[in-house]
């Protein structure tokens, strides 16, 4: 005859049973939310200001300086294995040189979007770039407008003697994006140029 169950051991029974249901279940919300990170492909977006122009009043387009152009190249050093997956530039020759070394590095065109269509920008990257890595080249209003576009918040203008900002931008697919902010190149001296709307 088998002895009847006490309400001690009936208690903790039904206890075990609750807590491993509940392990159970927290273990596939985990499980899940991981592999569902897969189906939500995080896009990167690079953006910097042009680099260092020459200061030429009468000039509305001028090339870069030469620190513009060692900074160039700098940026080679930097984004050359990031995977960069597609380049954006305005129509302006400062933004256009920026970005060239790059894209020649890595035998890539560069797209032109003229500045200040910025909500065309952002569509075009989130539509054909979804989920890669793009860098852009803009000026020190545009890259402001670009990041608040992307989800980023508002960023300030850039002072126009600055020119070693670079801005990370992590956007995922629920629209939320975080923004990094570092430094790059050499700093930029007092009075590096000057600019009305779009320096």
């Amino acid at each position: 005859m088998t002895p009847p169950e006490s309400p001690e051991l009936h208690t903790r029974f039904r206890t075990i049973v609750v807590f491993s249901m509940l392990f159970a279940v927290l273990g596939a919300v985990v499980l899940f939310a991981y592999f569902s990170t897969f189906n939500r492909p995080l896009t990167t977006v690079v953006l910097v200001r042009h680099a260092e122009k020459k200061i030429e009043p009468d000039n509305p387009n001028p090339d870069l300086s030469p620190a513009g152009q060692a900074r160039a190249q700098e940026l080679v050093r930097l984004l050359r294995s990031a995977n960069v997956t597609a380049i954006y530039a305005s129509q302006f020759v400062r933004t256009q040189q920026t970005v060239q070394p790059l894209a020649s590095h890595l035998g890539q065109t560069v797209t032109q979007i003229e500045a200040g269509k910025t909500d065309e920008l952002v569509t075009q990257i989130l539509t054909n770039h979804r989920g890669g890595t793009v860098f852009v080249a803009g000026h020190n209003n545009t890259v402001p407008a670009t990041i608040e576009a992307l989800g980023g918040g508002n960023t300030p203008i850039i002072p126009e003697n600055e020119f070693d900002n670079m801005f990370i931008v992590t956007v995922y697919r629920t629209g939320y994006a975080k923004v990094l902010k570092i430094k790059y190149g050499t700093g930029s001296p007092p009075g590096g140029g000057t600019g009305t709307m779009v320096p």
